[in-house]
């Protein structure tokens, strides 16, 4: 384990600091954004070029790898991100925002692929599992840490935007001054999804409705905290009570999941989800512990749902099907993360900043409905023999979240057969 660790320590470094620039940009961005007096639906729309980029980035970034090498790519990426966010300071527009906004999504799921595909190589089936969880609690907290970034300075200047692009300009060092050998090319994105349908219906709409909640509250939550009147230091604090309850929460369900017929546990996740969402409506700045805590329990169950989906399609579908399956899933969320943000502002348009929360618990309702709807159609359960573990995925993470990719199928090994 200590071995596997040294092994990729400089990976595990460029992907803390990326995601202190990333934590500080996706908090930053909000914030300039309102104080711009723009309106939801405006930032919504904003927001909705980066989940554009992420979604090409996870389709077009393997064929690059396999052009020119993981580290030349990460380079490119990571100029890109540096470019992107301090152009945003120059060219205060919400029309330029939306370009620069999907280059930086294309950059930040183009990174997330590359150091994930090095971890996945480089660690054996037995660190896997131990790996990814530390790579995980490493990321999530380099997302928070550059979140309390914002409250130290002015997003009303250009000082914030000029940190965050020295500390992604810094990220590239350590991958790149790295003697670890570069990892195999990135698998391809394979569609399949009638495919991915006829297995398990209720992962193909939940990876949409999971890419729309997700989406919406890693685009609109920075919004939702301005708006509502916190000060930008209790904004990042329930903005990283979400992340924390995203990461934590996918360990218990996960367990919970393993041991029974996981709509059960979708359509329970979405019940909870519900509520949380309601208690967080009603709730003010003035209550912040409630606030906190409510908080947490909606991440819990807005991140790991994406993970119990591709985990009950696995169980579904035979072991050369992985590969399919997963790329399907991920283009399926990628739709939901792009359609997400912009239902929501406009709910928050009709509704005030509190109406992101009702939006959520609705996609939550809907969510736990039909998973509840796919176990009274009679489908038949996969037995305990045949099904497959769980494994968190930190898709969430890319969001306000990090610290997580919707790209690449990284619970089973790559399989050059398996791919065109």
């Amino acid at each position: 384990m200590f071995a596997s660790l040294v092994s990729i320590a400089s990976l595990m470094i460029s992907a803390m600091l990326m995601m202190v620039g990333y934590g500080l940009m996706n908090y930053l961005i909000p914030v300039r954004s309102v104080a711009e007096g723009w309106s939801p639906i405006l930032i919504s729309v904003i927001a909705t070029g980066y989940t554009v980029g992420f979604t090409v980035s996870c389709i077009a970034t393997p064929k690059l790898v396999l052009r020119v090498g993981h580290v030349r790519v990460f380079g490119a990426l990571i100029t890109l991100l540096t470019a992107s966010i301090l152009a945003s300071s120059l060219l205060v527009d919400w029309r330029t925002w939306i370009v620069f906004r999907a280059i930086s999504g294309f950059a930040v799921a183009g990174c997330y692929l590359v150091i994930e595909s090095w971890l996945n190589e480089r660690v054996t089936n037995e660190t896997r599992g131990s790996v990814f969880s530390i790579y995980m609690m490493v990321t999530l907290a380099g997302s928070i840490g550059g979140q309390y970034l914002v409250p130290l300075g002015d997003p009303l200047n250009t000082t914030l935007f000029i940190v965050c692009g020295i500390v992604f300009a810094i990220s590239i060092l350590p991958t790149a001054l790295s003697t670890a050998q570069s990892p195999a090319p990135i698998a391809q994105v394979q569609l399949g999804l009638r495919k991915l349908y006829q297995r398990s219906p209720a992962a193909f709409v939940g990876a949409i409705l999971a890419g729309i909640l997700s989406g919406t509250w890693s685009s609109l939550g920075g919004v939702y905290t301005t708006q509502s009147g916190f000060t930008t230091g209790q904004g990042a604090t329930l903005l990283a009570f979400v992340l924390a309850g995203g990461a934590l929460g996918q360990i218990p369900i996960g367990r919970i999941s393993d041991l029974t017929d996981r709509r059960y546990v979708m359509s329970a996740c979405g019940g909870v989800g519900v509520v949380a969402a309601f208690a967080m409506f009603f709730m003010s700045p003035e209550t912040p512990r409630l606030l906190y805590s409510a908080a947490f329990i909606v991440g819990s169950m807005l991140y790991p749902i994406y993970s119990l989906n591709v985990a009950h399609a696995n169980d579904r579908a035979d072991p050369s099907e992985y590969v399919t399956i997963s790329s399907s899933l991920m283009i399926l969320y990628g739709f939901g993360t792009v359609a997400g943000p912009l239902i929501g502002g406009s709910a928050m348009e009709l509704a005030g900043p509190r109406g992101l929360m009702l939006y959520l618990a609705i996609g939550f309702a809907i969510y736990a409905a039909y998973a509840g709807w796919r176990v009274m159609r009679g489908n038949p359960t996969v037995s305990a023999d045949e099904r497959s573990d769980f494994h968190a995925i930190a898709v969430p993470m890319r969001g306000t979240d990090p610290a997580g990719s919707i790209a690449v199928d990284y619970e089973t090994e790559y399989d050059p057969s398996q791919t065109e």
